[in-house]
């Protein structure tokens, strides 16, 4: 079927995280998209509602069998039912597995920028947080590997944890980059957790490698997090997923799991994840096509109306990172000057320091409301 990924739906009222605002503030800044999820999630949900008995529920081989589809035939990631465990999400993931990686006082590696729960997790669980700046040559990230080698051999680094692809730079990290990096770790017995939960939106001209399809006699020492709620645009209903090769880590992460009942989702998620798995391709390549047109929308209309804007353009996700440093010399004004023209993106400080004076914006929604936002930004930075 075709769908409509202009249709502007009003989310005001609903309890939108990204849509809170009282006024007619165009939000483009949380990790969701605008759009109607896919008909055939939408359809296995109202199957669930139709049948009128909501009672416990758990995964079925049907289920398995779907997730193991997917990422066989994407990424030539080969599963079996056992290496896969169920999560609330990824960021409840990614706490576990510090906790479980890690004794308190440990050093937990991230690069900078990152996603800001990487952070969050780490130090909550009693770690200290140590960072490698990516380096940006050409306009994307690359691992400044010299400064990673260094900062394990000071800090004895325990546990990396890695974003493919990275957010909020939306670089795909190749396969020989990720080759590099895990022979780094394994030299000093580091842990690596990889978040590919962005996986499913890479964009056209790059591939995405799976870290466990690399890791070879390290897999007691690798785990990777990843989910559909990302890919299918169903983030509210909780669920993720995840894999590990090694059987005694296997074992481990799911004892942790159970000390905390974590290891289950509801029969709405379930429900959503088979059918996006098994129904979902379509409405995802449509998406994808969709934000791809946004992105080179976004970039030539910046490149017209605020040249100075320096653009990292995104090789997966709808999320672009922006360097505004031209038309700002403070985080929180360049923040509050796009909040006084009514529009909303994630500041980029919060992805630490090398976010200063960024921006991330998110455009996955309707052309119109994406104008709307754009005429807004050029509005606050041109005054």
């Amino acid at each position: 079927m075709q769908y409509n990924f202009d249709e502007v739906i009003d989310r005001s009222n609903t309890g939108s995280i990204k849509w809170h605002y009282e006024d007619d503030t165009i939000s483009l800044w949380v990790a969701d998209m605008d759009f109607k999820a896919a008909q055939p999630i939408l359809d296995s949900l109202q199957q669930v509602i139709d049948h009128g008995i909501l009672g416990y529920t758990k995964q079925t081989d049907a289920l398995y069998q779907a997730i193991i589809n997917w990422h066989s035939s994407r990424y030539g990631l080969q599963l079996e039912a056992d290496q896969i465990l169920f999560s609330p999400g990824v960021v409840p993931s990614i706490a576990l597995l510090v906790n479980l990686f890690t004794e308190v006082g440990d050093a937990v590696l991230i690069n900078d920028p990152i996603y800001a729960p990487f952070v969050t997790k780490t130090k909550l669980n009693g770690c200290k947080v140590i960072r490698s700046a990516l380096k940006e040559v050409k306009g994307r990230y690359e691992f400044d590997l010299d400064d990673i080698e260094a900062k394990i051999k000071k800090h004895k680094i325990k546990l990396f944890l890695l974003c493919n692809p990275h957010n909020p730079g939306g670089r795909v990290w190749s396969k020989e980059e990720l080759k590099t990096v895990l022979e780094l770790f394994k030299k000093y017995q580091v842990a690596i957790v990889s978040d590919e939960i962005h996986q499913d939106l890479t964009l056209t001209g790059h591939s995405f490698t799976p870290f466990l399809n690399l890791v070879a006699g390290y897999e007691h020492m690798v785990v990777s997090l990843t989910s559909m709620t990302k890919t299918f645009n169903i983030a509210g209903i909780k669920g993720s997923m995840i894999f590990a090769k090694d059987k005694a880590l296997l074992k481990q992460i799911s004892n942790q799991q159970r000390l905390n009942d974590e290891y289950e989702l509801n029969m709405f998620a379930y429900s959503a994840m088979q059918s996006g798995y098994e129904h979902g391709a379509e409405w995802l390549e449509q998406a994808l096509a969709y934000i791809e047109k946004n992105i080179e929308f976004t970039l030539e209309y910046l490149a017209n109306n605020l040249p100075n804007i320096k653009i990292m353009r995104p090789e997966a996700s709808y999320l672009i990172w922006l360097d505004c440093s031209a038309y700002a010399e403070d985080d929180k004004a360049l923040y509050d000057s796009l909040r006084d023209a009514k529009v909303e993106l994630n500041a980029g400080i919060g992805y630490g320091d090398e976010g200063h004076l960024k921006m991330r914006i998110n455009v996955a929604c309707p052309q119109s409301v994406l104008v709307e936002g754009l005429a807004r930004i050029k509005q606050a930075l041109s005054a």
